[in-house]
């Protein structure tokens, strides 16, 4: 009896990791396969396929995994369930260093280590903001709404005072955007986001003790100025590498820990981990609709996600609400 009834409650678990393996497998071809409007199988040998193709699908992947994996370390940082990077303020940050380096005439190699000091900045001033105010896990959420709002007001002050061309090469980058992809940019951005995520993932037992509050979390053995540093640093080198990459896309850090907690649930480290997987294929996914739907016109992937964005926040702040009224 015993044993029939966890059945059902691991049925949505084993149905998880078999979409997750059907589309670690599927996603990645139909990326290749798709472009000028057709479905066509990859030609390996294809300059077009090595040099524009293939930087974007691998791209994708990592944005995905970056912001995925940032917002489910933010979540327990912040202790609030939809912290992210782009609504918090870290991506907004990273903007706005972006297009200070774009609109001063350097780009490059820069653009990625630019992101990660802005975004860095940006969640630092946050956390001391509302260490200030005395706010709590509520102020930490609302001073990022500040900072974030303050930060897109100076970027497009910025924007306003630069030239046409930077105008619009950096209005397509911040709707979120990897059709500039290049493999040299996106070697630096490897870098930099994968040192975060290895920080991330290697601190995912404290986080996981910090949620439990920092009293607890004390009382457990875990540095708990150190824990929130180290996840602010991961989070900024994460984001950082992801924004100078792809502009702006928001909503993936919020939408995949989220879903994967309520799905298969587990502890931090686990849970980061699978969100960098599961966000990778998203944006994957996200991205090879973007590049189809109203083809020959390459839509930026953040518009696509931020249609995704709306409804699952109203879908999880309604199951939220309703688990506090019968809770």
């Amino acid at each position: 009896m015993a044993v029939t009834s966890l059945l059902p409650a691991r049925h949505p678990e084993r149905l998880v990791w078999s979409l997750l393996l059907a589309a670690s497998l599927l996603l990645p071809l139909l990326g290749a396969s798709l472009g000028g409007g057709e479905f066509r199988w990859p030609d390996l040998t294809d300059p077009i396929f090595t040099t524009l193709r293939l930087p974007r699908i691998a791209a994708a992947l990592l944005v995905g995994a970056s912001l995925a994996a940032s917002g489910a370390a933010l979540q327990a940082l912040f202790r609030n369930p939809l912290a992210d990077p782009g609504l918090i303020g870290t991506s907004s940050g990273a903007a706005l260093a972006v297009v200070i380096v774009l609109a001063t005439g350097f780009a490059g190699s820069t653009l990625p280590f630019a992101a990660f000091a802005g975004g860095l900045a940006a969640t630092w001033l946050i956390v001391a903001l509302a260490r200030l105010s005395g706010g709590g896990m509520a102020g930490l959420l609302l001073m990022g709404l500040v900072i974030s709002a303050f930060c897109g007001a100076v970027t497009s002050l910025a924007l306003f005072l630069s030239d046409d061309l930077t105008l619009r090469g950096a209005s397509t980058w911040l709707a979120g955007s990897l059709s500039s992809a290049s493999p040299s940019l996106l070697l630096t951005c490897s870098l930099v986001s994968g040192l975060g995520l290895l920080l991330l993932f290697g601190i995912g037992r404290d986080l996981d003790c910090l949620l439990l509050g920092e009293d607890a979390a004390a009382s457990l053995g875990v540095d708990v100025v150190r824990t929130r540093r180290l996840a602010a640093i991961g989070a900024a080198l994460a984001t950082g590498g992801a924004v100078a990459l792809s502009g702006i896309i928001g909503f993936v850090g919020m939408m995949v820990p989220n879903a994967l907690a309520i799905l298969v649930g587990g502890s931090r480290r686990r849970l980061i981990v699978l969100s960098a997987w599961v966000g990778a294929l998203f944006l994957l996914g996200a991205d090879t609709l973007a590049r189809s739907l109203v083809w020959p016109i390459d839509l930026p992937v953040g518009i696509v996600a931020a249609f995704a964005g709306p409804p699952f926040f109203l879908w999880f702040y309604r199951r939220q609400t309703r688990s506090l009224l019968h809770g």
